[in-house]
């Protein structure tokens, strides 16, 4: 064979050329070659010396921490235990008892290549950093090793996590790879998940839910277990089968996909009905059933705040609920000492709120709930009813005196026929009859319907919109009809009215402006004995004077109608009846099924919110079913609701025994308030406000004639 004609010498050359540095330009090249490569070592080594720290530092990886459900336990505001959350039966599985086709859906749905990474995947991280820069969905890099130590030790929400908690998070991965088989950490995952209703782990779900074993469980069932985990209240085949279906066939696709099951197999299970082989759910509760609602409540907040899930996270939550007056509100909701129900079907639901703070002290969602349910819907957090009435002293009349629309409560408005601006649909009263020229206080206290929607006219749809936001309420668009009216055009519990918002915006009138988010939880304490605290989240809403203008005006409400059943002799309050309308096609549909007589007073819901100087409380009452109505005195639960209640509050906390101071810049003549400076002349125009001093008061003819109706109980139903 010949040999290669090698020149080292000519190789010499070319490599001293490569490398010769008495070029200026490759000199810089070279040095800045030489910085990167210096750089990148640095931090490559900078990089590993903090993960190794943070490493260091992590929770020990033991058996106790893989398999134990800690308890949460929740107290009220005197720090009495009131919940044990995670006390309830628990059956675990082996590996061995773990059939292939949940450990396939499991993979499928969470972690595709479970069997080719050893607790961290390089392959995908990447891919999730470039579906995140390339598309408007995150998609996260975490495998399901990761998951579970995320479960079992730290804290899912945006704020904990930080470089230190991945890198603790990655590393106790790598360290479980080593240290477990992946049938082992399958069975930890199955094991721990929570998976609703107060099942912790797929068996004991299959217990609760089938009756059955895993083993013995159908594809379609299996699949439906094992998409749960992600959200487990979310995917609740009981309270919400749509939401567990399509997870269901999500899993069942992916596992599709990956080749798990064959197409046959796939088209039989998602054409499986969602309560295929579903039992009725046995109650599982460790808490009193009139602490349901709040713990829900509860529940979502800590989630929200801290990123922990309660069900499993073995924390020490302390909240704002009176242990006593809840008991009390479910009294009243349960029994007939109180409240003269029609039937056991109306429904009621209720917040109470200090007004000082914004801290929940009771909440109650229904009446006589399902004794299987736990954590299901809470009516009182729901927006999807109607709250009438109640929403035009802080749709339309704050604002318009926020705005110096309205400078004293005797400002004259005309109650005269009238249409939705820039349409020909007449606004109507509930009596369909007009009072002519009267005070807005008049208008708040007959709760007439045309001075309300001119003065969200005069207002304008987008500042009071503004204003609404600053008191939590929200809509996606807003409408003139929403003068009268909380109705949205979405579905949304992020848009409408609550019992919650209701109680949280009122409370800013009486405590003189300051709207404060509803609060149900005030400290956490973890597992590591570390804690958070979380104070009152209050901000200025309006001004003082608008605030008292209002109380001032919805005092007189108590003298009228609905309004006068709530009065307590003796006690300082304000608040605000409501009452929503059926069309006329749905009265004449209801007219077949129920004896309305042209004198009957009908509708879908009614509502009242009311407050003192320490609480607020509001109140809807309806039947789930929107088409049955409620007749006649059934009008008056709501205000029997709240009378019982407050009365019940005066009766143990003394509160409703202070009036409101009237603040700067603000004075009385007669029943009447005004901004400093302000004089009210009557005028044939709607409004007529002059800067004077001294002011006099005019009354006119139609107030006069009507305040022989002031103390006798008529009828209560306002809107139209």
């Amino acid at each position: 064979m010949k040999k290669p004609n090698f020149n080292f010498s000519a190789f010499l050359q070319k490599t001293k050329k490569l490398t010769d540095t008495s070029n200026p330009l490759k000199r810089s090249l070279v040095i800045l070659a030489n910085l990167l490569l210096g750089l990148f070592v640095a931090l490559f080594i900078a990089g590993a010396s903090l993960f190794f720290y943070y490493a260091v530092t992590a929770p020990e990886l033991t058996e106790e921490s893989l398999t134990a459900t800690s308890s949460s336990l929740i107290y009220d505001a005197d720090n009495n235990l009131i919940a044990d959350l995670g006390s309830e039966k628990r059956t675990n599985a082996t590996t061995e008892e773990i059939p292939i086709d949940l450990a396939n859906a499991i993979v499928a749905i969470e972690d595709h290549r479970f069997y080719d990474h050893r607790g961290v995947d390089v392959v995908r991280i990447l891919g999730a950093v470039w579906n995140n820069l390339t598309s408007s969905s995150t998609q996260g890099g975490s495998t399901l090793t990761q998951q579970f130590i995320k479960l079992s030790f730290f804290s899912t929400t945006k704020e904990h996590q930080t470089i230190a908690r991945k890198a603790q998070e990655a590393w106790l991965a790598l360290q479980l790879e080593r240290r477990n088989t992946k049938e082992e950490i399958l069975t930890y995952y199955v094991n721990k998940v929570y998976m609703a209703n107060g099942n912790y782990g797929m068996q004991t779900a299959a217990n609760a839910y089938y009756g059955k074993n895993l083993n013995t469980l159908s594809l379609a069932q299996l699949a439906l277990l094992a998409g749960m985990p992600q959200a487990p209240n979310q995917y609740d085949p009981y309270a919400a089968p749509e939401a567990a279906k399509y997870r269901r066939d999500l899993v069942l696709s992916q596992m599709l996909r990956h080749n798990y099951i064959d197409q046959a197999s796939y088209d039989a299970a998602v054409a499986t009905p969602i309560e295929d082989g579903l039992l009725p759910l046995k109650p599982t509760s460790s808490y009193p059933k009139y602490m349901d609602n709040y713990i829900k409540e509860v529940i979502e907040e800590v989630q929200e705040k801290t990123g922990y899930n309660l069900m499993d996270a073995g924390l020490h939550v302390y909240t704002n609920v009176n242990s006593d007056a809840q008991q009390r509100l479910w009294d009243i909701y349960h029994s007939d000492t109180y409240v003269n129900y029609p039937d056991n079907e109306l429904q009621v639901a209720s917040t109470v709120i200090d007004v000082t703070n914004g801290k929940v002290i009771a909440q109650l969602g229904s009446r006589h709930q399902t004794e299987a349910a736990s954590l299901g819907v809470n009516q009182a957090v729901e927006t999807n009813r109607d709250w009438g009435s109640t929403m035009k002293p802080i749709t339309d009349y704050a604002p318009a005196i926020e705005y110096g629309i309205y400078n004293a409560t005797s400002d004259i408005i005309n109650d005269a026929p009238y249409y939705y601006p820039g349409t020909t649909t007449p606004v109507n009263n509930w009596d369909r009859s007009y009072f002519g020229y009267i005070t807005i206080q008049d208008a708040i206290m007959y709760s007439r319907n045309v001075p309300a929607v001119k003065s969200l006219e005069a207002v304008g749809l987008k500042n009071s919109l503004t204003f609404l936001n600053k008191l939590g309420i929200n809509y996606p668009e807003m409408f003139y009809s929403n003068a009268i009216s909380s109705a949205t055009s979405v579905s949304d519990i992020k848009y409408g009215a609550s019992s919650e918002k209701m109680a949280a915006a009122y409370a800013a009138f009486s405590n003189g402006g300051t709207y404060y988010k509803p609060q149900y939880v005030n400290r956490v304490v973890f597992r590591d004995e570390t804690e958070m605290t979380f104070e009152p989240e209050g901000s200025q809403a309006m001004k003082a004077t608008t605030a008292y203008m209002m109380t001032n005006m919805m005092k007189t409400v108590f003298n009228y109608g609905a309004g006068n059943n709530a009065v307590i002799r003796g006690l300082y309050q304000a608040g605000k009846t409501g009452t929503s309308n059926y069309t006329d096609d749905e009265m004449a549909e209801l007219a077949q099924n129920y004896p309305i007589y042209s004198s009957s007073i009908v509708a879908p819901d009614e509502s009242f919110v009311g407050y003192n100087s320490q609480y607020a409380m509001a109140v809807w009452t309806g039947y789930k079913n929107r088409m049955v109505p409620i007749l006649d005195s059934s009008l008056y639960v709501a205000t029997d609701v709240y009378r019982n209640m407050m009365l019940y509050l005066y009766e143990t906390t003394g509160s409703g025994t202070k009036d409101w101071t009237i603040p700067d810049g603000l004075y009385r003549y007669g029943n009447h308030v005004y901004l400093n400076g302000a004089r009210i002349t009557y005028s044939s125009s709607s409004t007529s406000t002059s800067s004077e001093e001294e002011s006099t008061e005019t009354t006119d003819s139609s107030t006069q004639a009507s305040s022989s109706d002031t103390n006798t109980s008529a009828s209560p139903s306002e809107e139209e």
